[in-house]
């Protein structure tokens, strides 16, 4: 059946239609700058207030070359205007003293400790110096730690141990000295989580920069962050284990 005038007409007036409106989209594409969709809002003075006066330090494991992720979650931490401080877990003792002197002149009012390995190790030792030198820990942050941990003194505010049960973590234990909030958190059940790779993990990374998100930012008005590509495997799941 021939199609009647008044119905070709229609027909071409739609397609005329679509056309301009593809060639404004190019336009605006062409107009606007790359990335606008993914610039972040400015953040509040409150918000830049607390980033720059709080440091993360973040310790390597053995031989500098299995903790690489930490190096990726630094860089978050940059865009956020978050100061930080990646070294190796031997370094945890001269890391405590330069944290210490900046505490006392005002330069850091938050330190936040992220450990990898033997990095998370060494945090209790980190917390204990800082404890005997008269300087608190908002928040600490331990990935897979091993050799039986236990946090023998100082005072970490919140301790985040995530182990993975069915591999080389082990549970941090408590001493009586210890002031803080304890949770371990078996994270075996994260897709693409192991002992070298919990670092890497893109959820794993993106829980610690959660955590230290919610106590630099709180409710200051912080930036919002760029979207975060995850490949399918890596979609998110629900760790238990919180005690």
């Amino acid at each position: 059946m021939t199609p009647s005038t008044s119905t070709i007409r229609t027909l071409t007036t739609r397609i005329v239609s679509a056309r301009r409106l593809s060639m404004v989209a190019l336009a605006l594409a062409l107009v606007l700058p790359l990335g606008t969709g993914s610039v972040r809002a400015a953040p509040s003075p409150a918000a830049a207030s607390a980033a720059s006066t709080t440091h993360v330090y973040l310790l390597r494991g053995v031989l500098n070359i299995f903790s690489l992720g930490l190096d990726d979650i630094a860089a978050k931490l940059d865009s956020q205007g978050i100061p930080n401080t990646v070294a190796n877990f031997v370094s945890w003792s001269s890391l405590a003293d330069e944290a210490a002197a900046a505490y006392r002149a005002g330069r850091i009012k938050t330190i936040i400790l992220v450990g990898h390995s033997s990095g998370a190790t060494a945090l209790p030792d980190m917390i204990n110096k800082l404890g005997q030198l008269g300087v608190p820990v908002k928040l600490a942050i331990g990935l897979d730690s091993v050799f039986k941990t236990k946090l023998v003194g100082g005072n970490a505010e919140r301790y985040i141990n995530f182990y993975i049960a069915s591999g080389n973590g082990e549970p941090v234990r408590r001493a009586d000295g210890f002031r803080g909030k304890l949770e371990n958190v078996d994270v075996a059940a994260v897709p693409g989580v192991g002992h070298i790779t919990i670092e890497k993990n893109q959820i794993m990374q993106q829980k610690v920069i959660g955590a230290i998100d919610s106590v630099v930012f709180g409710g200051k008005g912080r930036p919002a962050a760029p979207p975060t590509r995850m490949a399918a495997p890596q979609r998110a799941a629900n760790v238990t284990g919180y005690r």
